[in-house]
């Protein structure tokens, strides 16, 4: 898609560096045309969008987050010119520590907050009680970079109070200019310092000594003047007389200042309360701008809220701050439940449905919203498909005559098909169905065949949603990146235990769809206990061929457009099955329909004839049969994933029993090779098609072969070792045994049922046969143990027998077993042996020599050709 406007092009920020959180202006060209036109803004390779304030198209205020790298570009993207560039850079600097009394113009990090009352962070003293200055003397800032002081000294702080403390960094930071007058004087401050904390409280006494010995002489002076007085006067002791009036003097002070004592302590009392409310006003608040902020829709504003009362109040032990934030969890569970229920709600839009789920991950929702709302589309797409097959059967019951089951097609002035469905091409982008007919239209279609129409359109506009949904869940872009990192997301684990499930889920939608086509349009070919789910259309008309057609070309749309969303082929493969039996169906009906046309020829016979001495019969036959096919030509096209109708029906042909074959219609004999010499010079199969027939071809020849050799093959073994016969010890040899003799019969009898169908396939059949035999009677041979004289010139015969009688079908692979199995003998010692064995094979050559004569005539043949 082509941009209306140029990429953005930042020129300028104001400040260019400063620590994380500053506030900068940054200028530049096309940088949005409105708030909603900006998209995205990084400052060092951090987004900065949620602070950013668009103010024109050449302006923009944000605040700097923390970021990674040092210095990087400004990159402001907009949905008009997309991505954009810099031609400036940002400096981002490292914080310096503050304490809690000095100024700064940025927030200050207070989780090391220190509280006095609490005595919270033993052994860590107040920032308000370290001492600013530990060595006493005027601080001179260096003009060092801060950078360059870490790259100097690696691991090291200029803090004081940190155990990574490095002093050469503290002077050069505070003190390079300093002079070393000065630095003797901070020395010997760091001296007095370090004395004092070691003398404790007697560092005190010495310091004021005169005034200890001033208050013992006073002290003294009262003691004589007590002593002198007496202590047992009337009004009593001095001491008494001193406390009373001090008593007084106390008294008369707090009758004085007690009003103004009092106002002062509720005003103080008052006061920190305001400071209380006003420092800590946000959570306050939070419960009733929580609820005004739901009611807006602002769920944006009341998530951040949370977060950030979570990570100040979250674990606070105050029991006011606790009352307040378990009012603020409240809130926020009522409005997990309000965004979960929305979530569920059908129908809904997947825009929708991925907001609600960002904000359910964002508030930490237990659980996994996200598969809740693909298993409740699931069962809202099950149920609109139902609801719509109950719909039809409703409305066909109602209005039996509406719609016409048996229409004539060939007067029909409305689009094509194919005209139709070429409207229909933003499917492959998971729209639905635009049909462009009119009233009339709908009015004369089936209420099959509209049933068929309106089920693929409600599958096609909700099912890619659907999957769209699904693959948003397995690539994590449904959840925040907060809620990634806070680890209640386990996507990884969640994907790999859903995708067998949700995988199911769409073969149980594929599944519906097809089980509602077929008891619509192939009623016969659903089960009888699935007939009042999917079927119940009691309709006694068939469909003709030509809304059969225009089904067919409706489903092929369907699956194209499910195709273009990349869902799997196997999951895709009832619907082409659906589609095969759809076309098969077709065929049927249409050349059915045409038979019963040509046979009503003979009536339409008005025997008038032409100039060449023609009557119309023979013009009339042809139409029918042109019209025939071409209402057949789509059809029986074979689009991409589709079998051939005409090698799905060989196929069927070839596995069914003879018996369920009915040929009683066949009036020509289908081995005659003149049977399709009429067909014209221009038909030829397509390569698809070619390759096809080559593999049922093959996949036939081999089911063949092991229909035949498995037996053959069997009864070697049994019949070489009948009569418990041993090769080790067994008779001279009078000639080849019985076992031998019926493999070769039921060779024979291979070649008889093969030669009665094709004489050119004899050779293919007959070459496969003998593999099988000579693989196994050379696995027989290597498998004994030991030969006898006798029983290795028997061994000899009989495989010679073999070899020689089917000599003309000899394979590389055949020769090679036959070889193995000889070599598995024993060599013969004696010319007695040869001549023996020569005579045994003469003999039962001559003695068999009818039934090998058709091995004779083979190899005469293929001398010939």
């Amino acid at each position: 898609m082509s941009r209306s406007r140029q990429p953005p092009l930042v020129t300028g920020i104001s400040p260019n560096e400063g620590i994380p959180w500053t506030k900068v202006t940054i200028r530049g060209e096309n940088l949005g045309t409105g708030p909603t036109d900006l998209i995205g803004l990084a400052i060092c390779g951090h987004n900065c969008l949620l602070t950013a304030e668009w103010m024109s198209a050449s302006k923009i205020v944000c605040r700097v987050g923390q970021a990674k790298n040092d210095k990087g570009d400004i990159i402001v993207t907009t949905k008009s010119g997309g991505r954009g560039t810099s031609t400036v850079s940002f400096k981002l600097l490292k914080p310096e520590k503050i304490g809690i009394l000095d100024q700064s113009a940025v927030w200050v990090d207070e989780m090391n907050y220190y509280d006095m009352r609490t005595d919270r962070n033993k052994g860590i003293p107040p920032l308000s009680l370290r001492p600013a200055n530990p060595l006493g003397i005027e601080i001179e800032k260096s003009k060092f970079s801060q950078k360059d002081l870490e790259m100097l000294f690696h691991g090291m702080s200029a803090d004081f109070t940190s155990e990574n403390f490095s002093a050469a960094w503290y002077l050069i930071e505070n003190h390079s200019n300093t002079s070393f007058e000065q630095l003797k004087m901070a020395v010997a401050n760091l001296k007095r310092q370090a004395n004092k904390k070691s003398e404790g409280s007697l560092a005190y006494v010495k310091g004021g000594l005169s005034t200890f010995f001033e208050a013992q002489d006073a002290l003294s002076a009262i003691h004589q003047k007590l002593e002198a007085d007496g202590t047992e006067k009337v009004e009593g002791s001095m001491t008494q007389k001193l406390e009373n009036v001090l008593n007084r003097a106390s008294n008369t002070a707090d009758t004085l200042f007690q009003e103004v004592l009092g106002r002062k302590d509720k005003a103080d009392s008052t006061r920190n309360a305001l400071n209380v409310l006003q420092r800590f006003k946000f959570l306050f608040n939070l419960p009733l701008n929580i609820e005004r902020n739901i009611q807006k829709g602002d769920y944006d504003v009341v998530i951040n809220d949370y977060e950030k009362a979570k990570s100040l109040f979250g674990k606070t032990e105050v029991q006011v701050f606790k009352k307040y934030y378990a009012e603020v969890e409240t809130r926020i569970e009522a409005l997990r439940e309000l965004l979960l229920d929305k979530l569920l709600e059908t129908p809904s839009t997947l825009h929708d449905q991925k907001r609600y789920i960002r904000y359910l991950s964002d508030l930490h929702t237990p659980g996994d919203p996200a598969w809740q709302c693909i298993g409740a589309q699931h069962k809202w797409i099950l149920q609109l498909m139902h609801s719509c097959k109950e719909g039809y059967v409703k409305d066909l019951k109602a209005n039996p005559g509406l719609h016409s089951p048996m229409l004539d097609l060939d007067n029909d002035t409305r689009p094509s098909v194919l005209g139709h469905l070429s409207q229909t091409a933003s499917l492959k982008r998971g729209s639905s169905f635009q049909s462009g007919r009119d009233d009339t239209w709908r009015y004369k279609t089936p209420h099959r065949v509209a049933f068929v129409e309106k089920l693929t359109k409600l599958v096609l506009s909700q099912l890619p949603n659907f999957w769209k949904l699904w693959i948003s869940y397995v690539n994590g872009s449904l959840f925040s990146e907060t809620a990634e990192k806070s680890g209640q997301i386990e996507r990884s684990k969640n994907v790999r235990q859903r995708q067998n499930d949700f995988k199911k889920m769409i073969q149980e939608v594929m599944h519906s769809l097809v089980k509602l086509a077929r008891g619509a349009l192939l009623p016969l070919s659903i089960r009888d206990g699935e007939a009042k789910q999917y079927g119940g259309w009691e309709v006694k008309c068939e469909l003709s061929g030509q809304w059969l057609a225009h089904a067919i070309q409706t489903v092929r749309l369907t699956h194209e457009s499910l195709t273009a969303l990349e869902i799997p082929n196997d999951v895709l493969q009832t619907i082409q099955d659906l589609i095969l039996d759809l076309r098969v169906r077709c065929v049927m009906v249409t050349l059915q329909h045409t038979a019963e046309e040509i046979k009503r020829l003979a009536e339409k016979e008005d025997w008038i004839v032409d100039n060449e001495g023609l009557t119309s019969l023979p013009c009339q036959f042809e139409q029918c049969i042109v019209c025939s096919l071409q209402s057949l030509k789509g059809v029986l096209e074979c689009k991409p994933g589709e079998a051939s109708v005409f090698i799905y029906c060989l196929e069927q042909l070839s596995t069914k029993p003879d018996a369920d074959i009915d040929t009683t219609h066949l009036s020509v004999d289908v081995s005659s090779p003149d049977l399709f010499g009429s067909v014209h010079e221009d038909f030829s199969l397509t390569s698809v098609s070619m390759a096809s027939l080559k593999e049922l071809d093959q996949r036939l020849f081999e089911n063949y072969i092991e229909l035949k050799a498995d037996p053959i093959v069997g009864s070697l073994e049994p019949g070489i070792y009948a009569g418990y016969f041993d090769w080790k010890d067994c008779l001279p040899p009078t000639g080849v045994r019985n076992y031998l003799k019926e493999a070769l019969v039921n060779i024979i009898a291979v070649h008889a049922e093969v030669f009665t169908v094709s004489k050119e396939l004899v050779p293919r059949v007959l070459s496969k046969v003998v593999e099988a035999v000579s693989e196994e009677l050379s696995r027989l041979m290597q498998c004994v143990s030991s030969f006898s004289r006798n029983g290795a010139l028997q061994a000899r015969l009989e495989i010679c027998a073999l070899r020689d009688t089917v000599a003309v079908y000899l394979t590389p692979e055949s020769k090679s077993s036959f070889k193995q199995a000889l070599e598995a003998l024993p060599q013969l010692s004696s010319g007695a042996d040869k001549k023996l064995l020569e005579e045994l094979l003469n003999k039962f050559k001559s003695s068999m020599h009818l039934q090998l004569t058709c091995f004779q005539a083979a190899s005469s043949t293929m001398m010939k050709t």
